[in-house]
């Protein structure tokens, strides 16, 4: 009852300001761009409190855009197909065929057996597997298929544990190890979290500059691999140490998972085949662009790998289908994240287009002397915001305003998009901040403390890698833009 009541206050309290902004105008702009402003207010008051569900808030400008003679239905509608939405989609579908056909079970399995089964190389298994299945599926997804193998292991632990070891050390850092790697990992591919593809769609409508999978993984994939390390090195060694030693009957589990799963199907082979042949046109796309006999772009890379799951047949005799990928396995895939970045991107284009993000840029100029310091305290604000904000919301509200910033100041809007929107999926703290967060703390094993204590740390730790990062390579990596 209280939150039903919490939702209704949400929805009036975000109407009533966002009608009293208009109204009152403290900011004197021009009647278009105040409507625009005010749209916006309310989209952010909505997606803050969770009124309603995100995408649903994202499909407001259709409405009142063309009401309000903003836009046209055409220029409001148009976004909402915007390429990088298609790329997002291309790589839900591969992460649903890995699903399918458990082939994501077989390679964490895997990694933890060649880690080892001491409590700390656990750990560290699970880190690895997590943080690497992460940057090509979802962290949600990845920490749900983590999330039952870890209770497995946590269980046996405690029926065998006869050799003095911190059984309630391990479980909390096996289980915070998970979602963390989860949401670490999918920074380094541009398709591994949302605000990745939300900002990367942002800079190529904006700027027409489509930033490179490759380039993107050359910067960041160093990121997400230091702050996993880092991880396990503050959970098993600073905080949270488990001195177990090696287990047999964890061996001995992990062995007959594997043993369970048997070869790899033709399924699994189908598979893993479209998967590595996809990530290996991401990778050699300028190479063959170069050639001029056709050209490439992630999304249509994306889409032939999706596609392609539709039509190879999965050899297998059984109830999952004939095909690697049947349209009714879609029902699984997070489609509100679509409609999520359209209403984004068209939300963005509004203020821009209104003139509001130059006139906020300059005004923040005069507090920005210094380079380096600017993208610290920029991604301070975004991993501390992010604990209470959806940090897909964030980076679609902020990406204009960054950019906006970054042009006053004749900056490559990179150098600060970048850390914006990396610091947004590095939210440790609350279980609110992620998806991942939230369902290992449903576990009950985890205390908010625990959770705050650890996340505080990795936010840190979070902040100064990114900053230096960013500072240092992106100017050689990536280029610049929007000169």
């Amino acid at each position: 009852m209280l939150q039903k009541n919490l939702r209704v206050v949400s929805l009036i309290g975000g109407a009533i300001i966002a009608i009293l902004f208009y109204y009152l105008n403290p900011l004197g702009l021009n009647e278009h761009a105040c409507k625009v402003l005010s749209i916006a207010i309310l989209m952010v008051s909505w997606w803050v409190t969770e009124a309603m569900p995100l995408p649903a808030v994202a499909l407001l400008p259709i409405i009142l855009f063309p009401l309000l003679k903003i836009a046209s239905i055409e220029e409001t509608a148009s976004p909402y197909a915007h390429p990088i939405i298609f790329l997002f989609m291309g790589g839900f579908m591969i992460g649903l065929a890995i699903e399918k056909w458990n082939l994501h079970k077989r390679i964490a399995l895997n990694i933890v057996r060649l880690t080892g089964t001491s409590g700390n190389r656990i750990v560290l298994g699970f880190i690895l597997a997590s943080g690497l299945l992460s940057m090509w599926l979802s962290n949600t997804a990845t920490t749900m298929m983590m999330f039952p193998i870890a209770l497995s292991v946590i269980h046996v632990m405690k029926d065998n544990n006869n050799i003095g070891g911190n059984i309630q050390n391990f479980s909390i850092t096996l289980l915070m190890a998970i979602a963390y790697a989860a949401n670490f990992g999918g920074i380094a591919t541009i398709i591994g979290t949302p605000p990745n593809v939300a900002f990367v769609g942002f800079i190529e409508k904006k700027y027409n500059h489509a930033i490179d999978f490759i380039d993107w993984m050359l910067l960041c994939m160093p990121i997400a691999i230091l702050l996993m390390f880092s991880l396990y090195w503050v959970m098993t060694r600073l905080l949270y140490p488990n001195h177990i030693k090696k287990s047999d009957a964890t061996s001995k589990l992990i062995h007959d998972e594997i043993n369970q799963l048997g070869p790899l199907s033709i399924a699994e082979k189908r598979v893993l085949i479209v998967f590595l042949s996809t990530a290996f046109l991401w990778i050699t796309k300028s190479i063959i662009n170069q050639t001029g006999i056709i050209k490439l772009d992630d999304s249509i890379i994306a889409m032939i790998g999706a596609l392609a799951l539709f039509i190879i047949p999965s050899g297998m005799k059984d109830s999952k289908g004939s095909v690697l990928l049947d349209w009714t396995d879609t029902k699984n895939m997070a489609w509100g994240i679509l409609v999520l970045f359209g209403g984004g991107i068209t939300l963005a284009q509004a203020l821009e287009n209104a003139g509001l993000i130059e006139q906020l840029g300059q005004w923040l100029a005069q507090f920005s002397s210094n380079g380096l310091l600017l993208i610290f305290a920029i991604t301070v604000i975004s991993v501390f915001l992010s604990e209470l904000m959806s940090n897909v919301a964030q980076v679609i509200v902020f990406a204009p305003v960054i950019a906006g910033l970054a042009d006053a100041l004749g900056m490559n809007p990179l150098m600060l998009g970048i850390p914006m929107t990396l610091a947004a999926s590095c939210a440790s703290m609350l279980p609110m901040g992620t998806p991942p967060n939230a369902i290992v703390f449903s576990s009950g094993m985890i205390r908010l403390h625990h959770m705050t204590k650890t996340g505080f740390i990795m936010n840190m730790i979070s902040i100064i890698l990114i900053t230096l990062f960013s500072w240092f390579l992106i100017p050689l990596l990536i280029g610049n833009i929007g000169k």
